[in-house]
């Protein structure tokens, strides 16, 4: 049987604990340094306290530290890893294949998705050097992501919703080269969510102040027994800055639809960690940030529209109707004319009339959509779940015996003092009080003889010693994995490595030395005289601006656009430009960013 893994994202410790409240299997955050998001930084103290909430259901903790890492930074970063695993971390999500060289403990690595896993060689190179784990790059489709899945032996973990960089992962410069803060060290400057004017060869404006390289939200959930099917094992949720309200709804979404697919094939899948979750609320992925959603690549190249091009904001869910609002609700939606978005707060609504905060004049026919749903916030922002062991009990004459779904067996021998009861003895509802223990009773066996009777307060005490030997056994038997080995045989995809490939440190290089690699170009980072000298690629993307806006090459139909699309065309934001160069072979755009004048 195959373990399925939902892996939520924790901004802090208090989002990882609701994550693994509303169901999550594992959660990924940020280390004190050296992850993706270094806004979401976490202490070691606060690791151990996540790492010791999620081993109760068996649930893993992943660490980030998918940066690159600089010269001057190894020792710290050595340091950091072994503070990790001391604390009890699962693994760590890496990038930097210096990492590899280090003197650091056996702790299981990750290939982030910085590691842009796009094809079958790349994967299989990774399993080889020696990680446990492989996330893919988001671009893929259904039919690429069942081809590695069946090439490589290590548990393939996908994305499956929320935010989509334009770029691929782990290649994108144009935060570095332009605002000199690195997508690669965890300091994103978002140029992909700005406005940006498209012009021709001929200088011509075409289209004005667009967010045209920003891409709709992920959402899978119609493809999750799909990728199931595909060998997909680790679903992995987009979201490290998002607050605890979003982790917990999305979290609960495809908490469902996972367990929907494993309760049809429970001969087949089975779930990596233990314990049901109970909500207060039922999940709606519309209720969550969003920029509108897309499938991506997962059904192949389509002509859908991928990218949310009037506005980078969350849109929220689309309302039927105005009375479907709350007072105080937030609502947003687009004017006919410009296409601007306009947004407004709810005071009241008053015979199919919208009462709002400032005077607003709503155009008939627009689509309404809510941003803020003031009712649902109040519910989120409560206990929205629990999350229980189940469990089972047989009392008789010599002793007391739990079994827990973890498969763990701890027994007490009953040393009281007994006396004759005077009727039978109801007590089951004594061994179902667990509290605000995470056990939940599920069958209890009275094997006493009827005549046996023993106090409430000593069968009280004896659930309590009961329950706390389980939690004893959960901690000494909790089963870590380790480092694989390295195949140091194993030959790299090419001979040469450009600027994007990443390479920032001594380490790395000698890592990429070994397996074949005969040039280095060092990354953008550590490579300023580049960065200044020449045109620079600062995104390599699957999505074409092309085909978004109805002028893609390959479609003899698609003429929406075309009389105005004379290349080169640019894109122009504040004082950056960008060429736009069209792989048609490969189905990709090039963005250029041109030398530097001096």
């Amino acid at each position: 049987m195959r373990e399925l893994e939902l892996l939520s994202p924790a901004a802090n410790k208090e989002v990882a604990i609701q994550a693994i409240l509303h169901g999550a299997d594992a959660v990924y955050m940020g280390g004190p340094s050296h992850g993706a998001r270094s806004k979401a930084s976490n202490s070691i103290e606060d690791i151990k306290e996540v790492v010791c909430f999620a081993h109760q259901y068996r649930a893993k903790v992943y660490v980030t530290v998918n940066t690159l890492v600089y010269e001057d930074e190894l020792a710290k970063v050595e340091e950091l890893i072994r503070d990790l695993y001391f604390a009890g971390v699962d693994a760590l999500i890496v990038q930097d294949m210096g990492i590899l060289r280090m003197n650091i403990p056996p702790i299981q690595l990750h290939a982030s998705t910085q590691c842009d896993t796009r094809s079958v060689a790349k994967a299989e190179f990774l399993e080889r050097v020696g990680f446990s784990q492989i996330v893919l790059a988001r671009e893929l489709t259904l039919k690429e992501i069942s081809e590695i899945c069946e090439k490589v032996n290590v548990p393939v973990e996908c994305f499956i919703h929320g935010a989509l960089c334009v770029s691929y992962s782990g290649r994108c410069q144009a935060s570095e080269r332009c605002l000199g803060r690195s997508a690669n060290r965890g300091e994103c400057g978002q140029m992909c969510r700005m406005s940006y004017s498209l012009k021709n060869a001929d200088g011509e404006e075409i289209i004005k102040n667009r967010y045209l390289l920003s891409l709709s939200d992920f959402n899978s959930s119609e493809y999750i027994e799909d990728l199931i099917k595909a060998g997909v094992s680790s679903f992995k949720i987009e979201g490290r800055l998002k607050d605890s309200d979003y982790v917990k709804n999305v979290t609960a979404a495809y908490r469902k639809l996972i367990d929907g697919v494993i309760a049809s094939h429970p001969d087949k899948y089975k779930r990596s960690s233990f314990g049901a979750s109970e909500y207060n609320f039922i999940p709606n992925l519309e209720k969550s940030f969003n920029r509108g959603f897309t499938d991506y690549f997962l059904p192949g190249r389509t002509y859908k529209r991928m990218a949310s091009i009037l506005t980078p904001k969350s849109l929220g869910e689309r309302i039927k109707s105005v009375n479907e609002l709350n007072n105080g609700d937030g609502i947003s939606y687009f004017t006919p004319k410009k296409g601007e978005f306009e947004g407004v707060r709810v005071n009241r609504v008053e015979n199919g009339k919208i009462i709002a905060a400032r005077r607003i004049d709503i155009p008939k026919g627009v689509i309404l959509h809510r941003t803020y749903d003031i009712e649902w916030e109040k519910k989120l922002s409560g206990n929205t779940a629990n999350r229980k062991i189940s469990l089972d009990i047989t009392l008789n004459e010599t002793g007391i015996e739990a079994i827990d779904e973890r498969g763990l067996r701890v027994c007490l021998p009953l040393n009281v003092e007994k006396e004759e009861a005077k009727k039978e003895m109801d007590i089951r509802h004594i061994f179902a009080k667990t509290g605000n223990t995470i056990y939940k009773l599920r069958n209890f066996t009275n094997n006493l003889k009827p005549t046996t009777f023993i106090p409430a307060s000593v069968l009280t005490s004896l659930r309590r010693e009961l329950l706390s030997l389980l939690d004893k056994c959960n901690e000494s038997t909790y089963l870590y994995q380790y480092r694989k080995g390295e195949d140091k045989n194993v030959k790299y995809l090419s001979e040469k490595l450009e600027s994007s490939d990443n390479v920032s440190n001594r380490l790395a290089r000698e890592f990429y030395h070994e397996h074949g690699i005969k040039e280095i170009e060092d990354a953008l980072e550590v490579n300023k005289k580049r960065m200044c000298e020449k045109d620079v690629r600062v995104m390599t993307t699957r999505y074409c601006l092309r085909r978004e806006l109805g002028c893609c090459k390959k479609n003899p139909s698609d003429k929406r656009m075309n009389g105005k699309m004379k290349e080169p065309l640019t894109l122009t934001t504040g004082r950056h430009s960008f060429r736009l160069e069209f792989d048609c072979k490969n189905c990709e755009m090039h963005v250029i960013s041109p030398k530097r004048q001096s």
